[in-house]
């Protein structure tokens, strides 16, 4: 292969018709499409086999998700605080592509909408009936469950978006690869190797995590909205309204696709991130504002002064957790961040070209894990309030039934509340088709050679076929099997995330090595071959003398 040929397809990405493309986007869609059926037509058995495999990854290889979790939000930290921050995503002299608060906008609705929404409310609820140390229904589990939702939504999952992320940008947008999970692997795999076996093979989990997460994703959403129209109108949140909303938002999404990044998902995400700071300053003064101030400063204090012994507590021994208490909850969120890595990872670095690795680091760790904290602060610590100190036991109530319900019963002890529900309801739609659009873009670029920009239809045929997964499977029951399917490909990509750390610091520390030298060592690197110059020259000088 010509050398031109080669620089042209690591600048621009291989386009959609080229065989080695072709055969990644098949091998995903036949992936995709053999287990959907195996859902579809076999529910149960899915459901048994892929919890048996589950179950078996959960109590063997926990401590791997631990210790992997906690090393990836670390690698994260060393590149904010070491020289290798400087480095430009991007090109020298590049600005941001979107302003900071569209950049925002953009990574929260990819990232983590509908399950702030969705958990916001039930998670706190959740430790408060079922905590890990503390009894049940005490201040302790109160002030345990504030702490273990920040632990849960906090640094960590954002550490492994951003070793994911932030290797796809450097790759792509400093080294001119393609977007491609593969190029992350450039280091080991080299330029043909990024297109080979191993390369599609990483593209093919990237492409199957996205999918099975996103139709998980837009199944607990369509609940939630579900849940919503059943508080406001009193509509059944049946099986069939559920797949309704999935067409609806599907065909928002897919129109959202047509009109492209720069305006559909910029637009949206800014729109939603708008609607959610309102509710957000709403239920903050109208509800127990004392109380949600007062909970989430202790809260705050807990998760760090605690996140070093929680990011490694397993209870080996059997004490101090009860039951499978860690199982169920921290090791299940550090296999769903992962599996979910793909498909974050690889929409965040899209929208993310020309900010440093220090600004990079700094938007995508820091300034989420803060926002999620004031979101579960206000919304947890509301129904906190609600359950602990006025006992209204409502909430557990509707949890009990339904999960996706604790939110809008929640709200429903709100002054003003229909407006409340409303608001939240848009917001949890908006959220739906940010995901769907966002996902349809990762699905397009890692099956169409890394073009930033995938073909129209390729992204229409990934929109309908996460809209389709998510109604079917709605339909069929088969969502739970799908659910934990999806997070059994937490393990092998946490295997891939481990070698793409390696080669991003070794790429980084050599371009460090080579040419980001700090000024000051720089000057004197100058001035020491000057001096040598001219002593040269005194030399040749003395000789002809």
């Amino acid at each position: 292969m010509p050398q031109e040929d080669k620089e042209h397809m690591k600048m621009e990405g291989r386009k959609f018709g080229n065989y080695k493309d072709r055969s990644t986007f098949w091998v995903s869609l036949v992936v995709v499409i053999t287990f959907v059926l195996f859902g579809i037509f076999m529910p149960e058995r899915a459901e048994e086999v892929f919890g048996e495999v589950f179950n078996w990854m959960m109590v063997n290889t926990g401590w791997a998700f631990i210790l992997g979790a906690s090393f990836f939000l670390i690698m994260a930290l060393v590149m904010f605080i070491t020289p290798i921050g400087q480095i430009k995503l991007g090109k020298p002299d590049e600005e941001p592509e979107y302003n900071v608060y569209s950049w925002f906008g953009m990574l929260f609705s990819c990232g983590m909408g509908i399950g702030l929404l969705f958990w916001g409310v039930s998670e706190p609820i959740n430790h408060y009936i079922w905590p890990a140390i503390s009894e049940a229904e005490t201040a302790g589990a109160a002030h345990e469950a504030m702490r273990f939702s920040f632990f849960h939504w906090g640094l960590h999952p954002w550490g492994i978006y951003a070793i994911v992320a932030g290797s796809l940008a450097y790759f792509s947008y400093r080294k001119g690869l393609p977007m491609m999970l593969s190029s992350t692997l450039h280091p080991i795999l080299g330029d043909d190797g990024i297109y080979g076996f191993w390369g599609n093979v990483v593209n093919i989990i990237g492409v199957f995590a996205t999918l099975f997460g996103l139709a998980t994703s837009l199944g607990l959403g369509a609940m939630q909205i579900g849940a919503g129209l059943e508080t406001l109108f009193g509509i059944a949140n049946t099986g069939g309204l559920q797949v309704a909303i999935v067409a609806v938002v599907t065909c928002v999404a897919v129109i959202s696709t047509y009109t492209g990044i720069d305006k559909g998902i910029k637009y949206l995400s800014t729109l939603n991130i708008t609607i959610a700071i309102i509710l957000l300053i709403l239920v903050f003064i109208l509800g127990p504002t004392i109380f949600i101030l007062d909970i989430t400063t202790h809260g705050i204090g807990e998760y760090l002064q605690n996140i070093v012994g929680d990011s490694f507590m397993l209870d080996a021994a059997g004490e101090g957790i009860r039951g499978d208490w860690y199982e169920a909850w921290t090791i299940f969120y550090w296999a769903w961040w992962i599996a979910w890595a793909p498909f974050v990872g690889t929409f965040v670095a899209r929208v993310s070209r020309g900010r440093t690795i220090r600004q990079f680091v700094l938007g995508v760790l820091l300034v989420p894990t803060a926002v999620s904290m004031v979101w579960f602060g206000v919304f947890g610590g509301s129904a906190l309030h609600f359950e602990h100190v006025e006992e209204v036991g409502t909430i557990i109530e509707a949890i009990g039934v339904d999960e996706a319900m604790g939110f809008f019963e929640s709200l429903q002890l709100f002054p003003a509340s229909q407006i409340l529900i409303f608001a939240a309801m848009t917001s949890v739609a908006v959220f739906f088709a940010t995901s769907s659009d966002s996902g349809t873009y990762v699905a397009g670029m890692l099956t169409s050679g890394g073009d930033p920009d995938p073909p129209l239809p390729l992204r229409v045929i990934w929109g309908v076929l996460e809209g389709s997964i998510a109604a079917v499977l709605l339909f069929t029951g088969g969502l739970s099997a799908l659910q934990t399917s999806s997070l059994i490909g937490g393990l092998p990509f946490m295997i891939v995330m481990l070698v793409m750390v390696y080669c991003l610091f070794k790429a980084l520390f050599e371009e460090l090595r080579e040419g980001t030298l700090p000024k000051e060592r720089k000057r004197i690197y100058e001035a020491i071959e000057e001096l040598q110059e001219r002593h040269e020259e005194i030399d040749v000088m003395t000789e002809n003398e």
